[in-house]
């Protein structure tokens, strides 16, 4: 696993997520910052520029074949940014496992991955509000003959499981039951992909919008995406809740995001932004659905 994504030193306590904005008027601001002319936001807001840091998975960020940095992530960031007077979106296509550690070393002012929000991470990077609550799923030959359904089943069947690096689906498998050896970690869903194709797997595990999004560039290849279930891990349900996150010194940029993304919520105008990428109304989070909520586990 990659370090900067899995081997977090420190603890930390995420800001409420449900706190209003008037508390970043009161945020934490970085010193450095403070001598360069103000915080992150204010930067972004006097340049009308902000980069963001994605790993080129489709459907949550991803560059197109004209080049565009477009994806689910990217359009919100768009839609978000331009609302707080900030123009321009740039692109640092990092590997997933290296989103957390490019996003604290200042590569970059945002992660725009769709990244789930857990505790362990909670820990190194601050978590907007969900944009999304997915299921998981996996990608099987036709006709799914290991019979994969659940997520005990590959435990059960003692079959070998593709993940992506640093993705959560290698610890709900392992939780679960699989083998360790029988995790097969990728870089990107291409290569699972091809490891599936070539029977080094006997399964993708990932959720169903990126597997459905993946089957789509394979029709008529001889494969299927199961219907989606929801891991229990020592009881609970793990719901994947995708977000934004930001270094924990810009609770500033924090704050101003949830605020224009409760905006959207309110006006029902955030489904048709994710929509074109496979969202539908089942991955809208609901009103307790939030950063605060899937950091405490």
């Amino acid at each position: 696993m990659t370090s900067s994504r899995r081997d977090f030193l420190r603890t930390a306590v995420l800001l409420s997520a449900a706190a209003p904005l008037a508390a970043a008027g009161c945020s934490t601001t970085d010193p450095e910052q403070e001598k360069a002319g103000g915080g992150t936001l204010q930067k972004a807001k006097d340049s009308g520029v902000i980069t963001v840091g994605f790993a080129n998975e489709a459907p949550y960020g991803y560059t197109d074949k004209s080049g565009k940095l477009t994806g689910e992530a990217p359009e919100l960031a768009r839609a978000i940014f331009k609302n707080l007077g900030i123009d321009e979106i740039k692109g640092v296509q990092v590997d997933f496992g290296g989103l957390i550690g490019g996003l604290n070393a200042k590569r970059f002012d945002a992660i725009a991955a769709g990244m789930f929000i857990t505790p362990e991470r909670c820990a190194s990077a601050a978590f907007a509000n969900p944009e999304y609550v997915a299921k998981s799923a996996f990608m099987v030959k036709e006709g799914n003959p290991k019979g994969l359904k659940a997520a005990e089943d590959p435990g059960k069947k003692g079959v070998k499981v593709g993940v992506l690096t640093g993705a959560v689906e290698a610890g709900y498998a392992e939780k679960t039951g699989v083998k360790k050896g029988d995790i097969k970690t990728f870089a990107d869903q291409a290569s699972a992909y091809e490891g599936l194709k070539a029977g080094r797997i006997d399964c993708i595990w990932l959720t169903r919008i990126s597997l459905a999004d993946l089957l789509t560039k394979h029709k008529g290849e001889g494969f299927e995406v199961t219907d989606a279930f929801t891991p229990v891990i020592d009881g609970k349900e793990q719901l994947g809740a995708g977000a934004f996150a930001f270094r924990k010194a810009d609770s500033d940029l924090l704050n101003a995001w949830n605020g224009e993304l409760a905006k959207l919520q309110q006006g029902n105008k955030l489904l048709p932004v994710l929509q074109p990428f496979g969202f539908t109304q089942a991955e809208m989070p609901g009103p307790d659905d939030t950063a605060a909520k899937f950091c405490q586990g």
